[in-house]
């Protein structure tokens, strides 16, 4: 592997990481803080535990498939394909911020429609591009659409 190739990969698997990792550090307190355990929750909500390992691996999947988009041909699909991942990445670190942090449920509940819907446009870009790269965000895909429906689930029963 060439090294500007090797630094490609590095790059698009770290940064996915690297900003969840962020929201996640800037929330890590409230997760277990009296706010969030006070809330009703809908009898589907996951264990806290399951949270850490899911999103660490939907990040590297993430940073995987930003990889093989990366690394075709400069094109406008190319390059549309990249902002809208950095679109939806951006929105992916607010969320937990916007959920935890400052406890604006319903803010979060448009945040997280917002981000599905630039997840399954990315989706739609990268396989234009790359059709496996899109393939491997599917998992992503399905995790947030059942964070929506718990973050819709937890606003409701909260309003």
């Amino acid at each position: 592997m060439k090294k500007q190739t090797f630094l490609k990969l590095l790059i698009s698997i770290t940064t996915p990481i690297i900003i969840g990792g962020m929201s996640g550090f800037f929330t890590m307190n409230e997760v277990n803080g009296l706010w969030f355990t006070t809330l009703v929750k809908p009898s589907f909500n996951p264990p806290n535990y399951l949270f850490g390992p899911v999103w660490t691996l939907l990040y590297t999947l993430m940073g995987i498939s930003l990889f093989m988009v990366w690394n075709t041909p400069k094109s406008n699909l190319r390059n549309r394909a990249i902002t809208i991942f950095c679109l939806q990445l951006f929105l992916n670190f607010w969320w937990s911020i916007l959920f935890f942090k400052f406890h604006l449920l319903l803010i979060s509940v448009i945040d997280i429609i917002v981000l599905w819907a630039l997840i399954s446009y990315m989706i739609i870009s990268f396989s234009k591009v790359k059709p496996v790269a899109a393939y491997i965000q599917i998992p992503y895909l399905l995790w947030v659409s059942f964070a929506t429906v718990l973050n819709i689930s937890i606003w409701y029963l909260n309003k």
